[in-house]
């Protein structure tokens, strides 16, 4: 009889919901926005003139910046612009100090190759007899075996 033993039952009551609260419908409506328009005015080109007495934006920023020395090419029909001093002295001083540093490292590293690598090999030497026999190289003893 113990394994015919009914768990027993709970009956809850269902979820009580209540009724919604009647509202009165709203008396607005949304609002609505007016979108601005504009009439596009069409003047030929022609009649875009600069009034007398004065100049165009152009002409005062052409006025405004300073027009570089110019160098004609021979043979050819071009003109090339020359930069202002100060521009060809830094350039020409950097490009000075980066060649003189990549010919000096490139110096000293040779330099140090030459004096390292007997160094360097003498002490794989040292290794070497230190891990193997008799200053062997291991290989013979592992094929008599």
């Amino acid at each position: 009889m113990a394994n015919n033993l009914i768990p027993p039952t709970i009956n809850l009551p269902g979820p009580i919901i209540p009724d919604p609260i009647p509202l009165p419908r709203p008396i607005l409506d949304a609002p609505k926005g007016d979108l601005p328009t504009y009439k596009p005015m069409l003047v030929p080109a022609k009649a875009l003139t600069t009034p007398p007495g004065t100049t165009s934006e152009e002409e005062d920023k052409e006025a405004e910046r300073p027009q570089p020395k110019q160098v004609d090419i021979p043979f050819t029909n071009y003109r090339m612009p020359v930069p202002e001093g100060e521009i060809m002295v830094t350039a020409a001083t950097t490009a000075a100090i980066s060649v003189a540093a990549t010919l000096t490292a490139t110096s000293l590293f040779k330099q140090c190759v030459k004096v390292f690598k007997p160094i360097i090999m003498q002490l794989a030497k040292r290794i070497q007899k230190k891990f193997t026999k008799n200053g062997d190289t291991g290989k013979e003893e592992e094929s008599s075996k």
